[in-house]
C-alpha cells in the first residue's frame, strides 16, 4: 500500500531512473520476504466462537500458575469439565455442520455466565473445560450452585435452519484443594474422571471429584478388557431356556441368554456383567456373539433330528439402532441356510415404549417383513401402548415374571393375567409367560389362557451341550396337564 509513495518519493530524489527502479524493486523484495503470502488456512481462527477460546495446554497453565501461587496468596481454583449428553446422536441426526455450530453457540452462552478473568477451553471430543480465576473461599455448595448455573445457561433450545435443538450436559469438576497433584493436568483429569462419572449417570447429571472415582475408572476400563477377551476367546455364550406350549406340552422354542463362564469364578450372572457391557459400548459385539451361537444351535438341533421351532435371541436398543441390522440378519440366516420364521427377535418393552428414534421403528419394521417374529419382552413393565404394539408389528407378548408369581393363589395376580391374556387375544397376538416356578401357576396360566411358559419349572438356563438330554427326557415324560391347586383367595 505504500508502493506508489514510495515510488514518488524516489522520482522526486533521483528522477525517472531511480522511480522505475523502485517501483520495479521493491514488489521483488516484499515478494521474496512473503509480504504477499496468505496466511495459512491450518493456523486461522474458527469462523465462531470456538476460536475465542483457550485449548488443553493453555488452561492447564493457568491452573498451574493458580495452584501455585496458593500457598502465597490463599487462593485456589476450580475445574469443571462439561460433557453434552448424547453428543453422538446430535451428530448422526444433524452431521458436523450442526454440531460445530451448537458448541459455537453452548461456548458463547457459557462465557456469558462465567466472570471476567475465568478461563473456557474445548476439549477434544466436544466438550469444555473451564477454570475459575482463583479466590480464598470455595467450597463444595457455591460450586454445585455454579455447575447448575452452567447447565441451565445451556437449557434454552439453540435455534438452527428453523429447527430448534435442546441439548443437556452432564458436568465433573474438581476442587483446586482435592486434586490428586498440585498442577493444572492432573486438576483437569480429576475434573474429567468426575465428569465421566456424572456422563454415567446421567443425563444432567452434576459430580463432584472423589479419590475413589478414578480407581473406579480404572477397574472399569480393565473390566471391559476382560469383556473384550471374553467376547473374542468364547468365554461369553448363550444358555439356552426352554419354551413349552401349554395346550401340547411340547418345546414351542429356546430363549438364548448370555452367559459369562469364567475360567475363576465360574459362570457369572448376567445381572453382573451386561450394565458393563453396554457401559463398555460392546452390546453389538455381545449380540453378534449370541446369534451366531443360536444359529449354530439351531442347525445342530435339525442335524440331531431334535424339532426345535425357533430360538428367541434378545436385541438391545445399541443393535436396533444399526442401520444396516435387517440386511446383517439375513446375511446371518442365509449362512446358516435357515428361514427367517426360525428366529425370535425379543424387544424389552421399553424400548418400544420410549423410542422416538425413526432408524429403530424401521429395523422393526424390516424384521417383521423378512419373517422374524418379533417378541416383546417384560410386558407390563414399560407401558407400551396399544398403537406402538401395533406399529412394530409384534407378534407375541412375554408376560413379566412380576405378574406370574403367585398367580395361582392371588386373585388380583389373576386378574391382571386375564386382562392381558383377554387383550393379546382380541388383537390376535401370542402369549408367553416368564419366570413359571410351581405347578400351581403352570396350571393356572394354561387355564387363563396363557399359550405358551418359560421357567425354572421346566429347567434352568443350560449350556447347548445339555440340551440335547434335556430335549430327549422332555419328550419322553410328557404328561397330562398338571391339576390346578386349590390355595387361590
Amino acid at each position: 500500500m505504500f508502493l506508489p509513495a514510495l515510488s514518488l518519493a524516489a522520482f522526486w530524489v533521483g528522477g525517472e531512473a531511480i522511480m522505475m527502479m523502485t517501483a520495479l524493486g521493491l514488489p521483488l523484495l516484499f515478494a521474496f520476504g512473503g509480504a504477499f503470502r496468505g496466511r495459512d488456512p491450518a493456523g486461522m481462527p474458527l469462523p465462531d466462537a470456538l476460536g475465542g477460546l483457550a485449548l488443553r495446554q493453555h488452561i492447564t497453565q493457568f491452573m498451574d500458575r493458580a495452584l501455585q501461587d496458593t500457598a502465597i496468596t490463599g487462593r485456589s481454583t476450580v475445574c469443571f469439565v462439561v460433557q453434552f449428553d448424547d453428543a453422538d446422536v446430535l451428530l448422526d441426526r444433524h452431521g458436523r455442520a450442526v454440531q460445530t455450530e451448537v458448541l459455537a453457540r453452548s461456548a458463547e452462552r457459557l462465557c456469558a455466565v462465567l466472570r471476567e478473568g475465568d478461563t473456557v477451553a474445548r476439549l477434544e471430543g466436544g466438550g469444555f473445560a473451564i477454570a475459575l480465576a482463583p479466590v480464598r473461599r470455595m467450597d463444595l455448595e457455591k460450586m454445585v450452585q455454579t455447575a447448575a448455573r452452567l447447565q441451565s445457561a445451556l437449557a434454552p433450545p439453540i435455534s438452527i435452519d428453523a429447527a430448534r435443538l435442546y441439548v443437556t450436559c452432564s458436568i465433573g469438576f474438581c476442587l483446586g484443594a482435592q486434586s490428586p497433584l498440585p498442577n493444572g493436568a492432573a486438576l483437569l483429569d480429576a475434573a474429567q474422571v468426575a465428569a465421566d462419572e456424572a456422563q454415567r449417570n446421567g443425563p444432567g447429571a452434576i459430580r463432584v471429584f472423589q479419590a475413589g472415582m478414578a480407581r473406579k475408572r480404572a477397574d472399569r476400563d480393565a473390566l471391559r478388557s476382560d469383556l473384550e477377551a471374553a467376547l473374542d476367546n468364547g468365554q461369553i455364550r448363550p444358555f439356552f431356556q426352554p419354551q413349552i406350549c401349554t395346550d401340547t406340552g411340547a418345546i414351542s422354542g429356546f430363549e438364548a441368554l448370555a452367559r459369562w463362564v469364567h475360567p475363576e469364578r465360574g459362570t457369572i450372572p448376567p445381572i453382573e456383567f451386561l450394565p458393563a457391557i453396554e457401559d463398555a459400548g460392546l452390546s453389538e459385539r455381545l449380540g453378534e456373539v449370541i446369534l451366531y451361537h443360536a444359529l449354530a444351535a439351531l442347525v445342530r438341533w435339525d442335524k440331531a433330528g431334535l424339532r426345535v421351532p425357533n430360538v428367541g435371541v434378545n436385541f438391545s436398543s445399541a443393535e436396533l439402532r444399526n442401520p444396516r441390522l435387517a440386511e446383517k440378519l439375513k446375511w446371518e440366516l442365509d449362512r446358516f441356510d435357515l428361514t427367517p420364521d426360525r428366529l425370535c427377535v425379543e424387544i424389552l418393552e421399553t424400548v418400544i415404549a420410549e423410542t422416538d428414534n425413526d432408524v429403530i421403528v424401521l429395523n422393526i419394521s424390516a424384521l417383521a417383513k423378512l419373517g422374524c417374529g418379533i417378541d416383546l419382552d417384560d410386558f407390563g413393565t414399560g407401558h407400551a401402548s396399544i398403537t406402538n404394539i401395533r406399529r412394530f408389528a409384534v407378534r407375541r407378548i412375554k408376560i413379566d415374571r412380576s405378574f406370574v408369581i403367585k398367580v395361582d393363589e392371588d386373585r388380583e395376580q389373576q386378574k391382571l393375567v386375564s386382562g392381558i391374556l383377554s387383550l393379546a387375544e382380541r388383537m390376535g397376538l401370542e402369549t408367553l409367560a416368564e419366570g413359571v416356578e410351581t405347578q400351581g401357576e403352570h396350571a393356572m396360566l394354561a387355564q387363563l389362557g396363557c399359550g405358551h411358559v418359560q421357567g425354572f419349572l421346566f429347567a434352568r438356563p443350560m449350556p447347548f451341550d445339555d440340551t440335547h438330554d434335556w430335549i430327549i427326557q422332555h419328550q419322553s415324560r410328557r404328561a397330562a396337564p398338571p391339576r390346578i391347586g386349590s390355595r387361590a383367595r
